[in-house]
Order: C-alpha cells, then sequence, then structure tokens
C-alpha cells in the first residue's frame, strides 16, 4: 500500500520504470563496451577517460593531476597512478608549468594522441549506433515532462501514455522488451 502511494505521489508507473531500467541498461552497455574497447588498446577505461580530458583541454591550455583528479572524480592520489600508468606507457609526459613552478602539467605525446584517436573514432561508432535509441528517449522523456506538467497546471494528473513501451528504440540484445525469435 505504502509503495503504491509513493507512486501515485511521483506518477510513476510500470512504464516509467521499464524506461528507467531500459535507459540504465544502455548506459552500462555502452561502458563495457568502452572497458572493452580500452583494453584492446591496452588501457583501462580510467586511462581512455584521462586522455579523453587531456585532449578535451583547449589548445596553449594544460591540465594539472588536481584538474584531472577533479574532472574524473577521483582522489589525488589515484590520479597520480593513472598519470604513472600513461607516463610509462609513453602516452602523456608531465612538465613544470611555466605560470607556476610548483604546479605539474600533463599533455599528450604524439604516441598518445594516434592511441586515443583510434579509441575516441571507436566511440564515436558506437554513440552514432546508439545515438537514435538515445534521441527518442529523451524525447520520450520530455514529451513526457510536457504532457505531465500541462495537466498539473491546470489541477489534475496526466494519464500515462499506453503505447509506451520502455526503452525500445534499437535496443541492445538482452532488453527485457527485446522480443525474441
Amino acid at each position: 500500500m505504502l509503495l503504491k502511494r509513493a507512486e501515485r505521489r511521483f506518477n510513476l508507473t510500470t512504464r516509467d520504470y521499464a524506461q528507467l531500467a531500459g535507459f540504465r541498461r544502455a548506459l552500462r552497455e555502452f561502458l563495457s563496451f568502452s572497458e572493452s574497447a580500452a583494453a584492446v588498446a591496452g588501457l583501462t577505461a580510467k586511462h581512455y577517460q584521462a586522455m579523453l580530458v587531456l585532449r578535451a583541454c583547449p589548445d596553449g591550455e594544460r591540465v594539472s593531476i588536481n584538474d584531472l583528479a577533479q574532472e574524473l572524480l577521483i582522489k589525488h592520489n589515484s590520479a597520480v597512478g593513472l598519470v604513472d600508468r600513461l607516463a610509462q606507457e609513453k602516452l602523456v609526459v608531465r612538465e613544470p608549468s611555466r605560470a607556476d613552478g610548483r604546479r605539474v602539467e600533463l599533455h599528450l605525446t604524439d604516441r598518445g594522441r594516434r592511441v586515443l584517436a583510434d579509441l575516441a573514432a571507436m566511440h564515436r561508432g558506437e554513440l552514432q549506433r546508439i545515438g537514435p535509441s538515445l534521441k527518442r528517449f529523451f524525447a520520450e522523456l520530455s514529451r513526457l515532462e510536457r504532457a505531465n506538467l500541462a495537466p498539473r497546471a491546470a489541477g489534475r494528473r496526466a494519464a500515462p501514455s499506453a503505447t509506451h513501451r520502455g526503452f525500445q528504440a534499437g535496443e541492445p540484445a538482452g532488453s527485457p522488451h527485446r522480443r525474441r525469435s
């Protein structure tokens, strides 16, 4: 009884739960793809993420280990370990800052840029593959939000759409909504 009341309070339906579960599955599958692609290159997913952060930095700017730690949501000492491994593989170099001699800045080597470009191209291809389903997911989420806001503004709740069946568009194999043949 309490659960049903909470679901009514937040206007949650089975469809909403299925949609969220499908979205989380799509995210897990992308992350699994990313881990596998990085492993083929001899790296971990965190190493790939660290290299992305360094390459995403605008030309002329540099990233410190502290900046990297903040960007990756990890502790400073963990970022040091990541950079140590990347430097050992000759993918990243450390340089003293020209502006502040106490600060160490990081940048990708030519080898690091080549490895990252290969991985980024693979990731972009995967995102292009799953992009249409993510786009439909967010469009549906936006549509539902607009539908739910309009009746609330008028003082009543929106009825859930009977046509939606979760995060289906381009669903990954093994999705609970995918039809088995």
